[in-house]
């Protein structure tokens, strides 16, 4: 595998330092490195979203003719990798990265007439309705019902870890329209308004102290059929491709070797307790090196994946690899993190958010202020999107034949 990037690839690279460099900036910087959830807070997701689909390159992993940029796959993942070196935001994933691409390649033309422009514009902002109380990993247990009444169907149960409910206007859901066939069969995919009386939702505040996730409950919920996106039981099908944008194609290395330098860099100054800086307690130093090691590890894994994609092949089963690999990874760089900060990384303030004018006073390094936080947060990285015991299980039958 040839590991350069051509002329015209380090050309785009240079192209899209030079756009960071002037047109992100430092309050959203500051924002995003000040976040102890995992998703950014609307206010500056919202503002870097509107600020990249000004340039064009909102939905950079969209079909050009739906919106997007057409940019090859190395293209996407240098965008993405110098975005995580310049600090920039993540952006919400649920809208862009989860149920666009379905619209693009599942959606009616009159679907992606109306939908695909007011997520790039950001005035629809979407939530997920997948997991449910029992239906988690094993999501073809699923119980919410759609019944078809006329041109509407009629939607009740609950979906549960549910981010950004209390923000979002639609949701797009799994829900089980015929119970009498195998399970995986029986499910469609509908995109539901969350403005109306028959949705509720109830939050759930992290031990963190974070508001992202929450509980929704359906209660003869309404939707047009024309927001049914594809066929009536093709959920499960759209449900899997779904997935697969989620756990794939992303640098999860970039942004981790740009956490483990800051860490290491201000170990330098940390006291270890003993004598001297804490970079020079030789366990310290050792486990923060192997870290280094398995985030370029895997930057090349992700490379590898990449070359697969410039070929025209799917992600396959390696993005598994890629999530469980990435997520594993940034438990230890938090942990590393705590040890680091010490003392210090016990606040926990319950004020959020933790940037702008109202926020609490740090006590020592703003990093030790959201660090427990994260630890806190991140525990749930091998758990959504699919857990590390499902992320096994499909490399150990795809990929080792077992």
């Amino acid at each position: 595998m040839d590991m350069d990037f051509s002329p015209e690839d380090l050309a785009f690279r240079d192209e899209v330092r030079a756009f960071l460099a002037e047109n992100l900036p430092d309050r959203i910087r500051v924002g995003a490195r000040r976040t102890a959830g995992v998703f950014v807070e609307p206010d500056i997701g919202l503002e870097w979203h509107r600020i990249l689909n000004r340039k064009g390159w909102v939905a950079y992993h969209w079909p050009k003719e739906n919106g997007g940029t057409g940019w090859t796959p190395t293209q996407r993942f240098l965008f993405e990798k110098e975005c995580g070196l310049a600090g920039a935001p993540s952006l919400s994933v649920l809208g862009l990265r989860l149920v666009g691409p379905v619209i693009c390649a599942f959606g009616t033309p009159e679907q992606k007439a109306s939908f695909l422009p007011r997520i790039l514009s950001g005035e629809d902002y979407w939530c997920q309705g997948y997991s449910e109380p029992g239906s988690g990993s094993d999501l073809a247990s699923l119980r919410t019902r759609a019944r078809l009444e006329g041109d509407e169907y009629v939607i009740n149960g609950s979906k549960i870890w549910t981010t950004h409910a209390h923000h979002a206007n639609w949701m797009f859901a799994l829900v089980r329209t015929d119970p009498d066939v195998k399970p995986q069969r029986g499910i469609s995919f509908l995109l539901v308004p969350m403005d109306q009386p028959g949705i509720e939702v109830a939050p759930i505040v992290s031990m963190s102290g974070d508001h992202e996730v929450n509980q929704v409950f359906l209660t003869d919920a309404r939707t047009g059929v024309e927001n049914r996106v594809g066929e009536e039981g093709q959920g499960w099908t759209i449900a899997k491709y779904l997935l697969e944008n989620e756990r794939g194609g992303s640098c999860y290395a970039p942004r981790l070797l740009r956490q483990i330098d800051e860490v290491g860099r201000l170990a330098k100054e940390a006291p270890s307790g003993v004598n001297g800086a804490l970079i020079h307690d030789p366990r310290f130093r050792d486990r923060l090196s192997r870290a280094r090691l398995e985030a370029q590890a895997l930057e090349v894994t992700e490379l590898r994946i990449l070359a697969d994609l410039a070929k025209g092949r799917a992600p396959g089963p390696q993005t598994s690899l890629a999530k469980l690999l990435g997520s594993n990874l940034g438990q230890q760089v938090d942990t590393l993190r705590l040890e680091l900060y010490g003392y210090d990384a016990l606040q926990l303030p319950l004020e959020r958010p933790l940037y702008g004018n109202e926020a609490p006073e740090p006590i020592g390094d703003e990093g030790a202020q959201v660090a427990m936080g994260r630890y806190l947060n991140n525990r749930a990285a091998t758990i959504f999107g699919g857990s590390n015991e499902v992320q096994k299980n499909i490399i150990a039958k795809s990929v080792l034949g077992l």
